[in-house]
């Protein structure tokens, strides 16, 4: 067997894989005796088939297959031993020479490569790339403080309702005669909430209602989904609901109202461990930087957007072996055309080119991402995940434990992995190259992305 390879350009190559008959002979035979030995042909005992038979059968698909595999193999193998940086897979060779399995003995394979450019760049202080720091503002503190206060209230009982109350008591239908009696419907804990009723009518009736207050209403006026609510209320069917169009009286016999948590010791624990927060003042404090630990990731995401504009440029003149790629995306990517490719390859060299720096930088200073980095990525993950929900305060081992779990997923690994390099090579390039910070409004912010 013989493998070599054909410098095009720097950029391009051609392998080719050259086989005689003595490099497949035994692995045809080999695979044509475990034929024999499987193949059940009526006339034959199993294994007893002539072997004349077997070849005339099986032959030619067996060189093929055998012949397939050694290529494959020798052709990597190659690849691998003399270190060649490819980009996407070897393409058969436009000028492959013809393969004829019933006639020859001696084959040859050719097969375009495309070759990894070198890239020559070096980074230091020269070069300059903004860092934006999101503005903490205010009523972004006072909307967190109300949020968390609100996820942190408690339910009271109170003597008269108000919009947002949860009123519970007992419905019981009017008859048509307008009398109240047994054959109609009745509910003895049926729950309603004020601001659900669209009907503004039929709504003030239940607001500043006491206890034990009476007061006549219509579901089917109150309520603009009125089979849904109907039936919800009235514990019937939707087809029952349907029916519905009487009036009925409702008795209030409780009251509940949602309380908001004050700004108090109780609170400040809750939300942030015991004794870490001992005033409001302090609470503020924490909630804003609770805000700018959020904003950090946006940052760092602009980031390495800006490096990345800024430091391609020191690639312009490198050359890619455009043509390749565009051969090798129509033949692997189903949903791409020659026309779509033309028009995408711009931005997918640009994306490449950014893809082999990050790499040239993660090998040239010993970069790496440790299972302790990912645990760590991971954790801030389902921390960023708790505190959407205003848990501030999830204790350590739980913590670890859902990261933990996230790890083992095949997907959820690979993007915390993806997360954690990132990470690794923001980290490297803002200590390389020099930041021009800026502090910038969050509306400013998310017109940088429009």
């Amino acid at each position: 067997m013989q493998v070599d390879k054909q410098v095009i350009d720097q950029v391009n190559a051609v392998i080719t894989v050259g086989l005689d008959k003595a490099d497949y002979q035994e692995k045809v035979e080999k695979s044509l005796k475990n034929y024999r030995k499987k193949a059940q042909i009526p006339g034959f005992r199993p294994g007893n088939v002539p072997a004349g038979l077997i070849n005339k059968m099986y032959g030619k698909s067996v060189l093929a297959e055998e012949v397939q595999n050694l290529v494959s193999e020798a052709l990597y193998n190659y690849i691998k031993d003399n270190q060649l940086n490819i980009l996407g897979e070897p393409l058969p060779s436009k000028d492959q020479p013809v393969i004829d399995f019933n006639t020859q003995e001696a084959f040859t394979f050719r097969f375009d490569v495309a070759l990894s450019p070198e890239l020559p760049f070096t980074l230091n202080k020269k070069d300059v790339v903004p860092y934006y720091t999101i503005e903490v503002t205010e009523d972004m503190i006072n909307d967190q403080v109300k949020n968390l206060s609100s996820r942190n209230g408690t339910y009271i009982k109170v003597e008269a309702s108000e919009e947002k109350d949860v009123v519970k008591g007992t419905l019981i239908e009017i008859l048509a005669d307008g009398k109240v009696g047994i054959e109609g419907l009745s509910v003895e804990d049926a729950v309603l909430m004020p601001s659900y009723i669209k009907n503004e009518s039929e709504k003030a009736k239940f607001i500043g209602l006491g206890l034990g207050d009476t007061v006549v209403f219509n579901p089917a006026i109150a309520y603009d989904n009125a089979e849904a609510e109907i039936a919800s209320l009235l514990h019937v069917t939707k087809d029952v609901a349907k029916t519905i169009t009487s009036d009925f009286a409702f008795e209030a016999k409780e009251i509940t109202r949602y309380q908001e948590g004050e700004l108090n010791q109780t609170l400040f624990d809750a939300i942030y461990g015991e004794g870490v927060v001992t005033s409001p003042e302090a609470f503020r404090e924490k909630v804003k930087e609770s805000i700018q630990a959020q904003f950090e990731p946006e940052s760092d995401y602009r980031f390495m957007i800006d490096a990345k504009n800024v430091l391609l440029k020191k690639l312009n003149d490198v050359a890619f072996p455009v043509e390749a790629l565009k051969r090798w995306v129509l033949m692997t990517k189903e949903d791409q055309t020659q026309e779509s490719v033309d028009k995408d390859m711009p931005d997918m060299i640009e994306d490449l080119k950014w893809h082999l720096m990050k790499e040239q930088i993660v090998k040239e200073n010993n970069l790496t991402v440790t299972e302790e980095d990912l645990l760590e990525t991971s954790k801030k993950v389902t921390r960023a995940q708790f505190s959407q929900y205003g848990m501030m305060n999830v204790p350590e081992d739980l913590l670890a434990s859902y990261a933990a779990d996230m790890l083992k997923k095949e997907d959820s690994r690979r993007n915390i992995l993806d997360q954690a390099m990132s990470a690794v090579v923001s980290t490297y390039l803002k200590g390389a190259i020099k930041l021009s910070a800026k502090s910038i409004g969050m509306e400013e912010f998310n017109k940088l992305f429009a």
